[in-house]
Formats: C-alpha cells, sequence, structure tokens
C-alpha cells in the first residue's frame, strides 16, 4: 500500500482523501438500504420516547420546584434529551442523572419499552423492566416506581 505524501512543512492542504470518502460513501449507501426496513418501527420508537421524556421532564419539574420550594436546590437532576440509544442500532433512549447516580428510558424499534437501573455510574446497570410500546398504563404505572426508586437513590447523601 502506497503511504500517502506527507504536505511540505507550512503548506496548507485539504485535509481529504478521496478514496476514503468513497469507501465510506458507499458504507453509508449500504447500511442506510439495510437500515429503511426498520425506519418506520424506529420513527415510533422516538415517538413514544419523546412521549415518554415530556412525562418524565413534568414530573421531574414539579421534583424540582418541591424541593427548592423547602430550600434543598442541590436536589437538581438532570434529565438528557431523547437520542440515539448509547447500546441498540434501532433505539431511542433519554437519561436521568444525579451526581453518579443514573437511570435510562430505551424504546426500541421492535416495540419495547426498558426502564434501565437506577444505577451508579462504574457499576452493573441493575435491573431491568420491561414493557411492550402499547402498555401506556403500565408503563406509566412503572414509571412512577422508576423514578421514586431513582430520586431517592439520587438524594441520598
Amino acid at each position: 500500500m502506497a503511504q500517502a505524501a506527507k504536505p511540505p512543512r507550512g503548506a496548507a492542504r485539504e485535509p481529504r482523501c478521496d478514496e476514503l470518502r468513497d469507501r465510506l460513501t458507499a458504507l453509508g449507501r449500504e447500511f442506510a438500504e439495510r437500515e429503511s426496513a426498520h425506519a418506520e418501527g424506529l420513527s415510533r420508537a422516538r415517538a413514544v420516547a419523546e412521549w415518554l421524556h415530556a412525562i418524565v421532564a413534568d414530573a421531574i419539574e414539579a421534583f424540582h420546584e418541591a424541593a427548592h420550594a423547602a430550600g434543598a436546590r442541590q436536589l437538581q437532576i438532570e434529565l438528557s434529551a431523547p437520542r440515539p440509544d448509547d447500546k441498540h442500532l434501532r433505539a431511542v433512549q433519554f437519561d436521568l442523572r444525579r451526581g453518579r447516580h443514573s437511570a435510562i428510558v430505551t424504546v426500541k424499534s421492535r416495540g419495547d419499552v426498558t426502564l434501565v437501573g437506577p444505577f451508579r455510574q462504574g457499576k452493573d446497570e441493575g435491573g431491568c423492566k420491561t414493557f411492550p410500546i402499547d402498555a401506556e398504563a403500565e408503563i406509566q404505572a412503572a414509571l412512577g416506581e422508576f423514578l421514586t426508586r431513582f430520586l431517592a437513590e439520587a438524594a441520598t447523601p
């Protein structure tokens, strides 16, 4: 394999390799074609994740208002925006975090909602509960228990 020529000292050169760009462009098209079969399920997963995120954001806002009104501003919980899942290619997740304490909500394109944790970062993720994506009442009930456990652990000194 030929070695790429180095630019002369002080010379500006566009950082580009057409062969590499072409290979990755082809790979991007190939992967996108494969993944297009999952677009509908992933779109549904994103919609459900955004719906659950709105529920959690509203509940966390109420928690913050109560804690702050009582003088405990240190009980601040971070809620990430929904994003592509860290582990699963065809899933969407959002996280709750305070210090090293975390909890994750994952919605998979195959139709599952999984509540992960709570757990401490750097430790095993802990218990997961998975529900069918259409089990709204069960998910909402479990979400209450899930958030309560997370907040209790995150607020323990």
